[in-house]
C-alpha cells in the first residue's frame, strides 16, 4: 500500500478547522447588548444589576486595566429553532490561548442567580435544549477587563501591574455576542476526530493501531459532505465507532483525572480579584457536575472557599450541594498553597490547622493529602508538619520544571529531618493543566518513572493559574480515553481514591531524603524584601501575642483575643501564598501587602502591649519582656522581670586605620575601608575571618536571568562581581561604642552600624540600603576561617544540612538556597553562625587558600534584588536589615541566636515580675507556640521540638495547676497512640527522637 499517512492527517486537519468545528454553530442571531462600566472597584451584585447602561455593537473596544463592565445582553429565540438546543455565546474579546489570564466574566439571570463564568476556552451560555422557539433571553455579564501582563513576549516591564500605573486604555474588543444553534451531533464528531488525531500523533508510524485510526479517519472524512456538516456527521461518527470501541491493553498506564483550576490566590492579578476567578471557577464546575454524571472536582486552598462563601452566597450553596454529593471535594488541607520554604514553623503548620479546620467544620471533611502543585520547592521539615496535621500524602507538580537535574521518581516516599515518611506523587504528565490532549496522556505514559512496579499516576485536569476549571470537551475527551486502544486508561477519582490506590499498588516506593529543591526560582528567596520582612515580623509579633495572652487570661483574667488571632493568622497565611511572599506578583499585589503588614504590626503590638499591662500592673519598676524560647540577660524564657547593665564595651583606634571593637569575649577589627578584617574569639583563641579577607562586604552583581525575572537567578550571575570597599564615611556611632560606615553606589547608599553586645560573642550587623539600582543583587559577604563540608540552615521545626562542594550536578544546582534565622558552619569543636532578622536567600562556597592551604568557607547573605517584571519597581527605596556574626557558635548558640535578633525585649515599667506560664529546663528544646486551645475551653496548648538534631528528654514545668495532661496532633486533637507524658506534679517529662515535634494540651485544674 503506498504511504498516505501524511495526506490524510493533513486532511484532517484542514477539514477540522475549517469545516467541522465551524458547523458545530450551523446558525445564529445577535443579540442586543448595552454595557454599563462601574466606577472604580467592583460593585455589589444587585448594583451592577440595577445600573443603566449604554448600547455597545459587537467590534467596539471596551474595559480600562482593571476595570468592570456590566453587559446586558437579550434576544429571542427564533420560532424555527424550536425543538434544538440553543446557546448564547459571548465572547468578549478572548484569546484562546491564554485561558485564565484575560477578560473574565460572570453571567447572571436578571434576579441574580449566578449561571457560570467565561473565559477564553468556556464562553457558552445553555439556554435551552430543546427550546420551544419565541423565547425571550435576558443576561447579565460582570466583565472584568484584567490587563495581560505576561505576554506573548513574556517578561517585558510593564506599568499595568497596578491600577495607580494602569491608565485608562480599552484592554479588550467585544467579539461575539449571539444566540446560536448547538448540533450535538457535529460536537460529538470534533470530539471523536480530536481524540483520534491526537492518539494517533502519539503512536508508532510501524504501529498496527496508528493505521487502522488513518483507514477510520479517512472512511469518516469520506462520509462528511462539506456543504451539509450536520446532515452527514453522524454518518462521519458511525466509521469511527469500531476503533474508539477497542480497548486498551492490560497493562497500559492509568490516569486518575481529577478536575481542577490551579487559582493562584494572587500573582498578575490583585487578591480582590482572585475572590471574582473563584467565583466564576466554581460556578463553572457546580454547573458542569450537573451536566457529567462521572465528572470529580478538587479544589484546594480553604482560603478560597472562603471566599466564596462570604462574597457569593448564591454559589456557595451549590458548592455545598456538590461537596455532599462527594462530586465537589475540597482538597489539600491548607489555607493557601503557601510557599513552603520561607514560613516559620508555626506558621507552617497553622497552614495545615487553619485549612484543614475549615474543611472539617464546614463538612466534615479531613484531608489526608497536602496538595501543593506550583510551589517552587519543599522545605525538609515539612514531612514531620504533614503528618502532624493528621494527613499522610503529598501531591506536587512543580519539581517537574527543575533545569539541571530530572527527579527519578514520580511516586516515592519522602523523608524528613526527623525520619517522618510521607507518600509523594509527581503527576508524569508535568502539568496542573492537564487539558486532555493525546500528546499529555502519552507523555505522562511514557514519562512515568515507576513502570514494572506502579502503573497509577494523577492528572489535575482544567485550565488553571487563573482559573476557568475543566470543560466539557476534556470531559467528552476523557470518557473516549476511559478504555481505549493505544492510550493510557482515563477515571475520574478523587485525591484520596488516587492515593489509596497508588499506595497500594507501591508499597515499597524509594525513599528520598531532604529537602525537595527546585532546580528554579531561586530568586524568589530575595525578591520584594518588604513583603518578606513583613512576614516574618508578623510571625514574631504573633508569637508574643498569643504568649502574653495566653499568660495574662491564666494570671489575670485577661479576655484572650480567640477572633482577633484567628483573623490576622487568616491574613498571615494568605500572604504566604506561593506568589506573593515569594515576591513574584504584580505590583498591586506588594504594595497592598507593605500596608497589610503595617496594619497586622499595628493591631499585634496593641494585643501585646495590652498583655504585658495587664501582667505587669501599673508600678515603676523596669521589666524587660523576654518573649523568646531561652533565658537571656537573667531574664527566662516567657517572663518579665528588672535586668542589670551586664558590662561594657570598647572602642578604640585600630592600628592602620579603622577602629577595635571589644567586649572581653570578641576583639573585632574595622579596617577604614569599614571592613570586618578580624572577629577573634578570645576564650577559644581563634581567628574566624579567613586570613587576607574582610567580612561585612558588600557585593553586587549584575542580575538579568533569561526568563522569570522575578523568579530567577542564573549562575552566571556570579561571573561578574563588584565589592563595594569605597566608604565614605567610617567613624564612631552615636553611642559611642560603635562603628558607622556609609557607602554610595550607583544611585545608591548604604549605612551601616557595628556594635557588640556586652556580655556576648555577637557582632551586630544593622545594615540600611536605600536602593534605586536596577537588574542588579546584593549579597553581603563573610569569608570565615572554617573548614566545613558541609552547613546547616535552619528550616522548620529544625534544621537542615547542604554541601559546601559541587561534587555532583545535584550540588552545584543549589548554588542558591533558603534559610531561616541561621545559617551554621563548623568544624569539629568550633563553629560560626549567621543570623538574621528578615532574609532568607543565602548562598556558601568554599575555596583552598595558596597560602596556607586553609579553607576558606564563604557565607553570603542575599539583600537586595531589582527584576523588572512583573513589578518594574521591585525594591527600591528605603530597606533595613539587622544581622549578626556569631563566632565560637555551635548550633544551640544558632538557634538561640536567631531567635534572640528576630524577638527584641520590649521594656515596660510595671509593679511586678511575671513568672513564665511554661518553662522548659533544656535549651535544646524550643518552644514555639503558647497559646489558649482553639475550641475556646481555656486549656493551654504548648508545641515544642528538639532543635539540635539529637535525642534528649523534655522536662516542661507549669506555671499554674494542671489537670490532664494530653499529648495532641496540631488541630489540638488526642493523638490515639501517643505515648503518655511521665507526670511529677505540674512537671511534665516526655523523651524526644532528633527534631521531634510535640504538641501537648494542658488542662487547667
Amino acid at each position: 500500500m503506498h504511504d498516505d499517512r501524511t495526506l490524510v492527517e493533513a486532511r484532517l486537519e484542514r477539514v477540522l478547522d475549517e469545516r467541522i468545528r465551524p458547523a458545530v454553530y450551523p446558525e445564529s442571531v445577535p443579540l442586543e447588548v448595552a454595557v454599563w462600566n462601574a466606577p472604580g472597584e467592583p460593585v455589589p451584585v444587585a448594583e451592577g444589576l440595577a445600573a443603566l447602561p449604554e448600547p455597545i455593537e459587537v467590534g467596539a473596544r471596551w474595559g480600562a486595566p482593571w476595570g468592570t463592565s456590566w453587559f446586558r445582553v437579550t434576544g429571542t429565540v427564533p420560532e424555527s429553532w424550536a425543538g434544538r438546543t440553543v446557546e448564547a455565546l459571548l465572547d468578549l474579546g478572548f484569546d484562546e490561548n491564554m485561558p485564565g489570564f484575560q477578560c473574565e466574566g460572570l453571567v447572571y439571570r436578571p434576579d441574580g442567580t449566578p449561571v457560570k463564568g467565561l473565559n477564553p476556552r468556556n464562553q457558552w451560555v445553555r439556554v435551552g435544549a430543546p427550546v420551544e422557539g419565541g423565547e425571550e433571553v435576558r443576561l447579565h455579564i460582570e466583565a472584568a477587563s484584567n490587563p495581560v501582563i505576561l505576554d506573548y513576549h513574556p517578561f517585558l516591564p510593564t506599568r499595568l501591574g497596578d491600577k495607580e500605573t494602569a491608565g485608562s486604555e480599552p484592554q479588550y474588543t467585544l467579539t461575539r455576542m449571539d444566540l446560536a444553534v448547538l448540533d450535538e451531533t457535529v460536537w460529538e464528531l470534533v470530539l471523536d476526530l480530536e481524540v483520534l488525531g491526537e492518539l494517533m500523533a502519539e503512536l508508532p508510524v510501524e504501529s498496527a493501531r496508528r493505521w487502522d485510526i488513518l483507514r477510520a479517519v479517512e472512511r469518516a472524512l469520506d462520509a462528511v459532505d462539506l456543504q451539509d456538516v450536520g446532515g452527514t456527521a453522524a454518518a462521519a461518527r458511525a466509521r469511527l465507532e469500531g476503533v474508539l470501541a477497542e480497548p486498551a491493553v492490560p497493562s497500559a498506564h492509568r490516569i486518575s483525572a481529577v478536575g481542577h483550576a490551579h487559582i493562584d490566590s494572587a500573582w498578575l492579578w490583585p487578591l480582590r480579584e482572585t475572590v471574582r476567578k473563584v467565583a466564576r471557577t466554581t460556578a463553572n464546575m457546580t454547573a458542569l457536575i450537573e451536566d457529567e454524571s462521572e465528572f470529580v472536582f478538587a479544589m484546594s486552598q480553604a482560603q478560597q472557599w472562603a471566599w466564596v462563601k462570604e462574597h457569593r452566597p448564591e454559589v456557595w450553596a451549590r458548592v455545598k450541594k456538590a461537596v455532599a454529593e462527594g462530586r465537589f471535594v475540597p482538597a489539600g488541607g491548607m489555607w493557601v498553597e503557601s510557599d513552603t520554604n520561607m514560613p516559620g514553623s508555626e506558621a507552617m503548620a497553622r497552614q495545615f490547622v487553619h485549612g484543614k479546620r475549615f474543611f472539617l467544620d464546614e463538612f466534615g471533611i479531613e484531608n489526608d493529602e497536602a496538595w501543593l502543585p506550583d510551589t517552587f520547592g519543599f522545605a525538609a521539615g515539612l514531612p514531620q508538619i504533614i503528618k502532624a496535621a493528621g494527613s499522610k500524602w503529598l501531591l506536587t507538580q512543580k519539581i517537574s520544571w527543575s533545569q539541571t537535574n530530572k527527579f527519578p521518581h514520580h511516586t516515592f516516599r519522602w523523608e524528613g529531618i526527623d525520619g517522618t515518611r510521607i507518600f509523594t506523587h509527581f503527576p508524569p504528565v508535568d502539568t496542573y493543566n492537564c487539558s486532555m490532549r493525546g500528546s499529555e496522556i502519552a507523555h505522562a505514559a511514557r514519562n512515568f518513572k515507576d513502570k514494572g512496579v506502579a502503573r497509577h499516576s494523577l492528572a489535575p485536569t482544567g485550565w488553571g493559574d487563573g482559573g476557568g476549571g475543566t470543560t466539557r470537551e476534556m470531559v467528552a475527551k476523557a470518557a473516549r480515553l476511559k478504555n481505549l486502544e493505544g492510550s493510557a486508561t482515563v477515571v475520574w477519582e478523587t485525591p484520596a481514591e488516587f492515593f489509596a490506590k497508588a499506595e497500594a499498588e507501591h508499597p515499597d516506593a524509594p525513599v528520598w531524603v531532604g529537602e525537595l529543591y527546585l532546580e528554579l526560582h531561586r530568586a524568589t528567596l530575595t525578591s520584594q524584601a518588604k513583603t518578606k520582612q513583613g512576614n516574618r515580623r508578623s510571625e514574631h509579633q504573633l508569637r508574643e501575642a498569643e504568649l502574653w495572652a495566653a499568660t495574662a487570661a491564666v494570671r489575670t483574667g485577661f479576655r484572650y483575643p480567640y477572633e482577633e488571632l484567628d483573623r490576622i493568622w487568616k491574613t498571615v497565611l494568605l500572604h504566604q501564598f506561593h506568589d506573593i511572599l515569594p515576591g513574584s506578583s504584580i505590583a498591586w499585589v506588594h504594595r497592598e501587602a507593605r500596608r497589610t503588614y503595617e496594619r497586622v504590626a499595628e493591631e499585634l503590638d496593641g494585643i501585646i502591649g495590652a498583655a504585658q499591662r495587664a501582667l505587669a500592673g501599673e508600678g515603676a519598676t523596669p521589666l524587660v519582656f523576654n518573649s523568646a524560647p531561652h533565658t537571656r540577660d537573667g531574664v527566662p524564657a516567657g517572663a518579665a522581670r528588672p535586668v542589670t547593665d551586664p558590662g561594657g564595651v570598647s572602642l578604640t583606634p585600630r592600628a592602620g586605620g579603622g577602629h577595635v571593637l571589644d567586649n572581653g569575649l570578641l576583639r573585632v577589627g574595622i579596617d577604614a575601608r569599614g571592613l570586618v578584617v578580624s572577629a577573634y574569639d578570645i576564650e577559644a583563641g581563634r581567628e574566624t575571618i579567613a586570613p587576607d579577607r574582610a567580612a561585612n562586604l558588600l557585593q553586587i552583581h549584575p542580575d538579568f536571568p533569561n526568563m522569570w525575572d522575578a523568579w530567577d537567578v542564573d549562575e552566571f550571575y556570579r561571573n561578574t562581581v563588584t565589592d563595594l570597599v569605597d566608604a565614605d564615611e567610617v567613624g564612631p556611632g552615636e553611642d559611642g561604642v560603635s562603628v558607622r560606615i556609609v557607602r554610595s553606589f550607583g544611585a545608591s547608599r548604604v549605612t551601616q552600624v557595628l556594635s557588640l553586645a556586652p556580655g556576648e560573642r555577637r557582632l551586630g550587623i544593622d545594615t540600611e540600603v536605600d536602593w534605586h539600582e536596577t537588574e542588579k543583587f546584593l549579597k553581603l559577604a563573610f569569608p570565615l576561617d572554617v573548614h566545613a563540608e558541609r552547613y546547616a540552615s535552619e528550616t522548620q521545626f529544625g534544621h537542615f544540612h547542604r554541601p559546601t562542594h559541587t561534587n555532583t550536578s545535584w550540588e552545584s544546582a543549589k548554588f542558591e538556597a533558603c534559610n531561616h534565622r541561621f545559617v551554621h558552619v563548623e568544624e569539629p569543636g568550633w563553629g560560626v553562625a549567621i543570623v538574621n532578622d528578615s532574609t532568607y536567600g543565602h548562598d556558601v562556597t568554599r575555596t583552598v587558600r595558596d597560602s596556607d592551604s586553609g579553607t576558606t568557607t564563604t557565607v553570603r547573605v542575599s539583600l537586595l534584588r531589582a527584576p523588572r517584571f512583573p513589578d518594574p519597581e521591585t525594591d527600591q527605596g528605603v530597606h533595613r536589615f539587622r544581622h549578626a556574626l556569631v563566632p565560637g557558635a555551635g548550633i544551640g548558640d544558632a538557634v538561640r541566636e536567631g531567635w534572640r535578633i528576630n524577638l527584641p525585649e520590649r521594656h515596660l515599667t510595671g509593679a511586678r515580675e511575671v513568672v513564665p506560664l511554661v518553662g522548659v529546663e533544656q535549651d535544646a528544646v524550643v518552644v514555639t507556640a503558647v497559646k489558649l486551645a482553639d475550641d475556646g475551653s481555656g486549656d493551654v496548648v504548648v508545641r515544642f521540638h528538639e532543635s539540635r538534631g539529637g535525642r534528649t528528654r523534655a522536662t516542661l514545668t507549669a506555671g499554674f495547676a494542671t489537670g490532664a495532661v494530653t499529648v495532641t496532633d496540631l488541630l489540638e486533637r488526642p493523638l490515639a497512640d501517643a505515648a503518655t507524658p511521665e507526670r511529677d506534679g505540674d512537671r511534665i517529662t516526655l523523651p524526644l527522637r532528633p527534631f521531634e515535634l510535640v504538641t501537648l494540651r494542658l488542662k487547667r485544674a
